[in-house]
């Protein structure tokens, strides 16, 4: 499953990073989202989603969302 079907509000653990692009995956591994790393779903919006990463919340768009194997 990707972040896009993901439930709002439950935790996740980071299975993978499906990309070929290594500039969206060291960007993705910049907010500290990468493989084992815990993720939360907090809102679902029209372009993408909030999520929580460790600390921090993040706007992701769409395409970094179904990258993102949970």
């Amino acid at each position: 499953m990707n972040l896009s079907d993901a439930i709002e509000g439950k935790e996740y653990i980071i299975k993978d990073i499906v990309t070929d692009d290594e500039e969206m995956d060291a960007f993705l591994f910049s907010l500290g989202c990468y493989s084992g790393e815990m993720i939360t779903v907090i809102s679902h919006l029209k372009g993408g989603c909030v999520v929580s990463i460790k600390d921090g919340r993040y706007t992701i768009d769409n395409q970094l969302a179904e990258a993102i194997r949970v």
